[in-house]
This record gives structure tokens, sequence and C-alpha cells, in this order.
């Protein structure tokens, strides 16, 4: 069943959105941000994901087949990808793990037999390699360097993100019959830092995504996860227009806007969830893509003339979210 929001996208409307992302995607998986752009694995599952809701398996398969014929014998794959070749050897922590989610995500949505199976060794290098940065604190650094060397701090988001990645990763073993019991220590070693240590990460403070995804990780929950949308609401929000992605410039994007919309959803607050969806109408093009984001004052796009895969697939997985009616919907629902 392919989803649809009244006010916000209609069937075929979403499906235009979807074929848009299909249109980035290369010939041998990779799915690019923009026509002759790059790539990064994060920004790659989050389109295949769209690529699932939109009911074009086929296509998403061929993404998750790239990881798996890419992936590098440590579990870790670079951090930005050109069509033909690397961009950036660096390795980044979330960037990595997020394949877990993409795993479980297209388990659900394309009942694909014997996936989780072929798959369980990808996910299982991936969030080994990951948790191999993990701190005494509990934190996990974000990075390497090209040789190896890890950066000395983490970062909220990216550890947010990550903590739902091993819950996804977890969800996988125990399909496949796979007990790891160092990875659900790790995840509540790596939740705790979060809620309770906000001086082990980087000073993000100003980035709306740092604000959010704590809740749309499920990391917080219930009343404490509505506490904290609440509290730097008015701060990132710009009502009739979006989210902004810094809360010191007036620009508002299609990811911030969508994503954030995925955390109401996920704190159990649907009208918010809806009314920042509706918002995000005027970012939409004809063509059913989405442009990055909009300087608000002077009603330009930014960066100039950009429309992403990645801010398409935003809107798809959060119009699921809030659609409940996809079998992959209750990915991001704590």
């Amino acid at each position: 069943m392919i989803p649809a929001l009244d006010g916000v996208l209609t069937e075929q409307q979403l499906l235009a959105s979807v074929y848009a992302i299909a249109e980035m995607q290369q010939p041998d998986g990779l799915i690019l941000w923009t026509p002759n752009g790059h790539a990064d694995p994060w920004n790659h599952v989050e389109t295949a994901m769209a690529l699932d809701v939109g009911g074009l398996h086929s296509e998403a398969t061929r993404a998750y087949q790239w990881l798996a014929d890419n992936q590098r014998a440590d579990g870790s794959w670079f951090q930005y990808y050109l069509a033909h070749g690397i961009e950036d050897a660096k390795f980044d922590a979330n960037t990595i793990s997020y394949v877990a989610t993409g795993v479980w995500h297209h388990h659900l949505a394309a009942a694909q037999s014997g996936f989780l199976q072929e798959m369980w060794t990808v996910v299982e290098r991936a969030i080994d390699w990951v948790l191999e940065l993990q701190q005494p604190g509990g934190q996990i650094l974000w990075a390497r360097q090209p040789n190896g060397e890890p950066f000395q701090y983490a970062l909220l988001t990216g550890s947010s993100s990550i903590a739902h990645s091993i819950g996804s990763a977890l969800r996988i073993a125990k399909a496949v019959g796979k007990d790891r019991p160092d990875w659900v220590q790790a995840r509540s070693n790596l939740a705790a830092a979060i809620v309770d240590h906000p001086e082990l990460f980087e000073p993000k403070q100003r980035w709306a995504m740092d604000w959010y995804y704590p809740v749309l990780a499920g990391v917080l929950r219930g009343e404490p996860a509505v506490e904290r949308l609440r509290m730097a609401w008015d701060r990132f929000v710009i009502s009739g227009e979006g989210v902004r992605c810094v809360d010191d410039h007036p620009w508002v994007t299609t990811g911030e806007t969508a994503e954030c919309a995925i955390a109401c959803m996920a704190a159990g607050q649907r009208d918010d969830a809806v009314a920042l969806m509706r918002w995000s109408s005027h970012l939409r093009h004809e063509d059913g893509s989405y442009w990055t984001g909009l300087n608000i004052p002077d009603r330009v796009h930014f960066p100039a003339g950009e429309r992403t895969a990645y801010s398409a697939a935003a809107v798809v997985l959060a119009v699921d979210a809030i659609a409940g009616t996809g079998p992959a919907a209750s990915i991001f629902h704590h």
C-alpha cells in the first residue's frame, strides 16, 4: 500500500517523489545525492528506504547489494563516493551503522525471503566496527581518518542515530537466531550518555538535528521526548515555513523539516508532525523532487538550484510514518 497524507501528498505525488529518487540510482545500485554528485552510505540507505515505501523493491535490493559489494573487509565504508570512485576516504561511524536500520526496514517493507540471512554478516561487521569507537563514558567517536586514527570527539546526532541502528541490528540478530548481548550493553551505555551526559558530546546546540535526534532515534521517549521537542520548538521552527537547520539563520530545509516531523510522531505529537509536513509543500518541485533548502527572507533556494534525493526520501519516510499504512511505517515509532 502506497502511503498518502491529506493536505501533503497523494499516492501519485508520493510515487513521483520516489521515482525522482530512483533517477539518481546508478547501474551498480549506488544512489547519488544529485545528478553527477556524490553519495554517502547513510543517505544511500535513507533513499533506499524511500524506494521501498514506494514499492520499488528491486531498486532497493540493488542499493543494499551495493553496500554488500563495497563493504571493506573490516566492516566499514568510506564517507563519500562518486559514481566511479571514492571522494572522501574517512570513515564515519554513523553512516556505517545505518545499514542496520535500512536492512531491517527492507525486511519489513519487501518481505524478501532470505534477505536478513544474506545481509547478517554485512550488518554484524558494520556494527562491530562502529562499537570499536565506543568510549568508557558510552559515547561513540564520530569517525576515523583514512589512516585509521580516530577523531577525538563524539557527536550527539550521530550517536543518537547509532543507538537506533544498534536497536535495528538487535532485531535482525534475533530474527536470524544470533545472540549479541554485547550490543545490548553497548546501546544501553550509549543511551545513558546521550540522556545523562551531554558534556560528552561536541557542542552543536545551534543545529536542529542535535535537538530532535534523541527523540527521533527513540533514546528519549514519552514525556521526556515531548519536553525536549517543546524546549527548542520556537528556536528552530518557523511557523508556515519549516525547520531551520541552524538556529541563527533563517534557512529552512526539507530534510530537517521532515525528520522533525518523524520525531514528533515518535513522541506522539501527530498534529505537529502533520503541520510540519504541510509546510514542507512549498519546498516541492513540480517533478516530485525537493529543494534542499530555502533562505526565507530572500525566498532563494540553497544551495543554488539543488534538489537532493535525500530530501525527497525524508519526506517519503515522514509521510509513511504519519500515515502508518506501510508495513515498515513503524520503524521510527517507539
